[in-house]
């Protein structure tokens, strides 16, 4: 004698096969894209990862080398301090507007850099005189103007001469004095140092692994090399100064 059927176990085993046929696919679909955006965040932590450049920081008894704090007035009359170049990747040079000799240079090939990252808002130049006795705002106001210094963040700044010698000397080490022998009455290295959005002076890495420190910032790519042999470094520089703009 066959055993009564219990229907309500078929409706249960039928809601079943329902359930199946049309939900699991989409679980399945769902922890398949769940899997992707998975995969596609690991992808983009790589590529933060390689977003950092291999530039080095400048160690002072192993620790890595910060802009110092500093406060000077700029071509229009305005207190900037380190704390204006935060969150921008900026170049450092000291100079004078009466020099005769390598602040025309520098300043040109600063300029060039300057035309080439106009499309960067923080980008800038912090440039520091080593005359300020003569080098006042309006000074600094009309030698920008001479050299076409249009970036806003470029401030060409000018106070008190110990400060800004103390800076120069011992803050970047970047050799600066009065020498009345010299022409213009001044000797500096005409160097360029890199600083990075966080205030470290960055640079690449010579042959041998050591960090060059400074930039010739006398030599353009144009000349490629100068009479006394000195190869240029603004290239160099602008390849670095796009890697610390993209960290």
């Amino acid at each position: 004698m066959m055993k009564k059927t219990n229907y309500s176990y078929i409706g249960i085993a039928f809601i079943i096969l329902v359930f199946g046929i049309y939900f699991i696919p989409r679980i399945i679909d769902r922890i398949t894209n769940d899997d992707v955006s998975r995969k596609e965040s690991r992808s983009d932590q790589k590529l933060e990862e390689k977003s950092k450049s291999d530039l080095a920081f400048i160690e002072i008894n192993g620790e890595p080398k910060k802009v110092p704090a500093f406060s000077f007035t700029n071509q229009d009359g305005t207190i900037i301090s380190n704390k204006d170049y935060e969150g921008k990747v900026y170049i450092v040079e000291f100079f004078f507007t009466t020099c005769p000799t390598i602040c025309p240079r520098m300043n040109s090939n600063l300029v060039q850099i300057q035309n080439e990252f106009n499309d960067f808002e923080n980008f800038g130049v912090a440039s520091f005189t080593i005359n300020p006795e003569y080098d006042s705002p309006q000074v600094l106001k009309e030698y920008a103007k001479k050299y076409g210094i249009t970036n806003p963040n470029w401030h060409l700044l000018t106070g008190d001469q110990n400060a800004i010698y103390k800076l120069s000397n011992e803050g970047f080490n970047l050799y600066t004095a009065k020498e009345e022998n010299a022409l213009g009455g001044f000797e500096h290295s005409g160097n360029f140092a890199l600083i990075d959005k966080k205030g470290f002076i960055r640079s690449r890495k010579d042959e041998f692994g050591n960090p060059i420190i400074y930039y010739k910032g006398i030599v353009s790519e144009e000349e490629k090399v100068d009479d006394d042999g000195s190869k240029e470094e603004i290239s160099a520089l602008k390849e670095d100064l796009k890697k610390l703009l993209n960290e």
